[in-house]
């Protein structure tokens, strides 16, 4: 075959489909692929086991708003000034949301003939100007703010346990199709999945990304009665509430993989699913271990995540790679996969089906500051003096060996300063 023939007959080859599950404050130690069996979660698992899990993956920040910015556009975020959470009022803030500056991976497949649609948390700005509509997704059907209750009050069918003074998620953040405000009375998590399904079999004659950023397991901590029964050996209340989340949302799943079995399009199908960030321990019972710390925090346990990929029609699956990745790397890993140019230095990630070697990884959110070369990371949590760890004997980042490794902290320092001086003042104060 000549050149001309191999790339005509590239051009005539149907585009991947992409599936991008973005799960809401997952802690890293949570499901049957990153070790736990407390909790089955086997549809989560399958992309694991039919892909490749990646241990050391990471989001670009410790809280929902700026991982989901760092994500969409294979940028930090902190590049663009979206550094810092968003939360209540603020949403309401028209000056608030993903800087139209930046270009979102639904715009660049939109170009290419791709039919795109989210199905979920939006919160990348509640006005007008930053509806998914207007950054590159021909459909939506969800929510614009940080969270919201899984059924409509007065809470039938569901087992709760609500936070004293529960932020009033609901208000001025209808669950809307489109524009359109609208009543939805299913469990939430069971909605999102039969509106994924939905756009699969709508769109399966053609390229599609379908990008579902599911708002469970994030709180307030409401699970269908009938998922809840099914842990009554947890002794907690609590945490039998969250287990009863976290299988409504591995069911969700599973109906979306399901629907692309359907219509045989798994072969055809690029699968990528990761959390937002590190679970709040406290809040859901969401463990992170072996990791330290958790959402809101740059030790490990609040940006390290479970990391997976899944493409059954390229490479053979069950592998685990354990060299650094983060989720600016989905990007530049879409686009090539999509056969779609960019140019070099474009993003802060790179392509995943290449080589990834060693690089330098870097996290700013307000005082806190991180960077992490090879084994080394480099730490300092709101304001504290630098702590530094070799992650691949102390995962847990338990022993500062910042006195004991002068040279390594320094050549540190001087990357994060260099990186630090690129990015851009924070647009909006919010969730320090």
């Amino acid at each position: 075959m000549t050149r001309r023939q191999f790339l005509v007959a590239s051009l005539m080859k149907r585009r991947p489909n992409i599936v991008l599950l973005l799960v809401d404050d997952l802690g890293y130690g949570e499901l049957g692929f990153q070790g736990n069996p407390e909790i089955p979660t086997p549809h989560m698992d399958s992309i694991a086991k039919a892909g490749v899990r990646y241990t050391n993956g990471y989001v670009t920040a410790p809280f929902c708003t700026p991982s989901r910015a760092g994500l969409l556009t294979g940028r930090y975020q902190t590049r663009f000034g979206h550094e810092l959470n968003v939360t209540g009022k603020l949403n309401l803030d028209p000056a608030v949301g993903l800087p139209l500056t930046e270009t979102t991976l639904a715009e660049r497949l939109k170009k290419v003939g791709y039919a795109t649609g989210v199905v979920g948390k939006w919160h990348l700005g509640a006005t007008s100007a930053f509806h998914p509509q207007k950054r590159g997704f021909d459909e939506f059907y969800g929510f614009l703010h940080e969270g919201h209750f899984f059924v409509p009050p007065p809470y039938a069918g569901v087992v709760s346990y609500l936070r004293k003074n529960e932020p009033p998620y609901d208000a001025e953040n209808p669950m809307m199709r489109g524009t359109e405000a609208i009543q939805e009375g299913e469990y939430l998590t069971d909605a999102l999945a039969r509106e994924a399904v939905s756009f699969i079999d709508r769109h399966k004659a053609k390229p599609f990304f379908l990008y579902v950023p599911w708002n469970a397991i994030h709180s307030p901590m409401q699970a269908k009665e009938d998922s809840q029964k099914r842990f009554a050996g947890i002794a907690d209340e609590h945490r039998r509430v969250f287990a009863g989340m976290l299988a409504s949302l591995d069911d969700g799943v599973g109906r979306v993989l399901g629907a692309l079995r359907k219509h045989g399009l798994e072969r055809d199908t690029l699968v990528i699913f990761l959390s937002d960030n590190g679970g709040p321990t406290a809040e859901l019972t969401s463990s992170n271990k072996p990791l330290r710390g958790g959402k809101g925090q740059l030790y490990e346990g609040g940006i390290r995540v479970a990391f997976a990929v899944q493409w059954k029609g390229q490479g053979k699956g069950g592998r685990t790679v354990d060299t650094p990745v983060i989720a600016t790397d989905v990007v530049p890993t879409v686009l090539r996969a999509a056969g779609i140019g960019f140019r070099d230095g474009e993003f802060d990630g790179v392509d995943l089906a290449g080589k990834v070697g060693e690089r330098t990884l870097f996290w700013r959110y307000g005082k806190s500051v991180a960077v992490r070369q090879g084994k080394w990371k480099l730490v300092r949590q709101n304001r504290a003096e630098f702590e530094l760890f070799d992650l691949s004997r102390d995962v847990g980042e338990t022993r500062d060996l910042a006195s004991e490794q002068p040279e390594v902290r320094k050549r540190l320092e001087v990357e994060l300063a260099k990186l630090n001086g690129e990015m851009a003042a924070p647009r909006w104060g919010g969730t320090r």
